[in-house]
């Protein structure tokens, strides 16, 4: 996803720079094949850039946030004319996304955060030369729309939608849209693999395009894909699964997504397909 929008922005004229060290070589390699500059540090980041936007998996995003905070602290910020803002577009949800907010309030008022996440697949050029784009949902205080500069352009450009002035809600929304996604192809898996040890996948699939073909199809879009990018939907179920209690009003025992949290970590720690990279088989079929 961070590529995608990577490669986005730069085709809209857009400097993008990121602090990869300490990452891998692959991953800093990735960086300069999507017209990504590396910076040497944080605080270069932070002093170069307008906005910065926190696409990383769930283990990351508080530490991404703090390692912001942390440079901030030096109070680099107050010679520039125009505020930093920090978007968090990441799986979290909502009481992950108000902590993150409680947290820039108390340690690093100047910086501007904005909820978000992001729902759909990466930025894809198209033959026609139009980009096909996730949207981008935002919610909170801060509007993307009236920040400079360039802001309005960056919203149109990510296909920003602020849906209201909550904290929480654009990352609730994200969680109850994964939810649905990601939850149906947990299912899905249990479905085929129980088919499959009764002989009848055949007969399933066949069974899927008479009576559900719009679900068929999301079958077997969904599943071949999902193997390597398990590990991360293990901590978005967690996410999910706390959504659901703490918004949501379920209990424990009410929550479905407890359990889906563990077929995706039988898929990440039992099975060779969660082993593959994603980038080299994306580069072979390229």
């Amino acid at each position: 996803m961070g590529a995608g929008i990577a490669r986005l922005l730069s085709a809209h004229n857009y400097r993008v720079v990121t602090n990869a060290s300490g990452r891998s070589v692959a991953t800093q390699a990735r960086c300069s094949a999507n017209n990504v500059e590396l910076l040497p540090t944080d605080l270069n980041l932070c002093n170069q850039a307008d906005y910065i936007l926190s696409i990383v998996p769930q283990r990351d995003a508080v530490t991404t946030a703090e390692r912001v905070i942390a440079v901030s602290s030096n109070r680099v910020f107050a010679k520039q004319q125009n505020p930093l803002y920090f978007l968090d577009l990441n799986a979290i949800s909502p009481s992950s996304a108000r902590a993150n907010d409680e947290l820039f309030a108390k340690s690093a008022p100047d910086i501007r955060l904005i909820d978000g996440g992001i729902i759909g697949g990466p930025p894809n050029l198209k033959d026609n030369g139009t980009w096909s784009r996730p949207s981008v949902v935002v919610s909170g205080p801060n509007d993307l729309r009236d920040a400079q500069p360039s802001g309005a352009h960056l919203a149109e450009v990510l296909n920003v939608r602020h849906i209201n002035t909550t904290v929480g809600s654009a990352s609730g929304l994200k969680m109850c849209f994964a939810a649905i996604n990601k939850g149906f192809t947990a299912l899905a898996l249990q479905s085929l693999t129980t088919a499959h040890a009764l002989g009848v996948v055949d007969e399933l699939q066949q069974h899927m395009t008479e009576f559900s073909p719009r679900l068929g199809l999301q079958m077997n879009g969904s599943l071949p894909n999902m193997p390597p990018k398990a590990y991360r939907w293990i901590l978005e179920m967690v996410e999910i699964a706390k959504t659901f209690e703490e918004d949501g009003g379920f209990s424990r025992d009410e929550n479905l997504f407890h359990p889906m949290t563990e077929i995706y970590r039988l898929v990440t720690d039992g099975t060779e397909l969660a082993r593959e990279d994603i980038w080299r088989c994306r580069a072979v079929d390229e």
